[in-house]
């Protein structure tokens, strides 16, 4: 625990607050939510086969099938109608490679969330050290990008795939009493399918994560400064003003009452004290005189 709580003390946890972090955060929880979607599923329906025969029929089929989807593998029991024992019936389709390939990604761009998370907050100085990290981890982020991009649309159309190899509706003609007409055969529940609808849209919320992580992880790698273009201002643009400050030191400030404007101006001179300890003033006040008018 000591360990733990030093390197807790020691970590940079405000990188998660910047794009470079918090958006591999971002990919690291939605990488599990894609592989576990998809790789966890178990789906199921049912069928029934009502024969002329009512002791020979079959009301409730079940056809279980699950992650990675190969089809056909999976198979059921169904009555023939004609009083032998059942037939076994298998579906059609492999589909493991796009389901496969697609969890594949998912664990691998976990993982390396995690460990680039690492890096991020106990090793960032050594990360931006000599720009070696950055550099491995654009291009890394970008062979992820590509392999999510494809990975998602294939299991998409591995997807659209299974959801025909597991509808009843299709599955019902493989079975030979119903070609009978005076057999009965319909379906009774359709698998749910939601959860892998969510592993395909959880794909490509990951492609837009990995490719939007471009951007902020190539900052980090010093390569946009071979295309960077100094801002050089034209002479034809209009000059600063001057600062009130001038070179010196010296504060400047304009005398508001300066220059020809009109109205009172008083003139002062410079006060002094003549020697024998009289106090005059440059300028001279008249008296004003009243006189009472009757």
């Amino acid at each position: 625990m000591d360990v733990v709580n030093q390197l807790v003390a020691q970590g940079q946890f405000t990188i998660l607050k910047q794009p470079l972090g918090f958006i591999k955060a971002l990919q690291w929880i939605f990488a599990i939510f894609a592989f576990s979607t998809c790789g966890s599923y178990s789906g199921m329906f049912k069928m029934s086969v009502e024969c002329k025969n009512r002791s020979e029929s079959d009301l409730a089929i079940e056809v279980e099938f699950e992650y990675p989807f190969r089809l056909h593998q999976v198979y059921f029991d169904a009555p023939t109608c004609k009083g032998e024992r059942p037939e076994r019936l298998f579906l059609v389709g492999d589909y493991s490679s796009s389901a496969e390939f697609f969890v594949t990604i998912g664990v691998f761009s976990f993982l390396y969330s995690m460990a680039a998370l690492s890096v991020y907050c106990f090793m960032l100085e050594k990360y931006r050290e000599n720009q070696k990290g950055p550099q491995i981890d654009f291009v890394v982020t970008a062979v992820f990008t590509f392999f999510w991009l494809v990975s998602s649309c294939a299991w998409a159309k591995g997807l659209s795939d299974v959801k025909t190899a597991t509808d009843p509706d299709k599955v019902i003609p493989l079975i030979t009493a119903c070609d009978e007409l005076e057999n009965r055969c319909k379906e009774v529940h359709d698998p749910k399918v939601s959860g892998l609808n969510t592993s395909v849209a959880f794909g490509f919320i990951n492609l837009i994560l990995w490719a939007g992580n471009l951007w902020f992880v190539i900052k980090e790698t010093g390569w946009l400064a071979a295309f960077g273009v100094t801002y050089a201002p034209s002479s034809q643009e209009k000059q600063p003003a001057p600062d009130s400050f001038a070179q010196g030191g010296d504060y400047a400030q304009q005398d508001p009452y300066a220059g020809s404007q009109g109205g009172y101006q008083p003139d002062y001179g410079q006060q002094s004290y003549t020697e024998g300890g009289e106090y005059s003033q440059g300028y001279e006040q008249q008296p004003t005189s009243y006189s009472n008018q009757n």
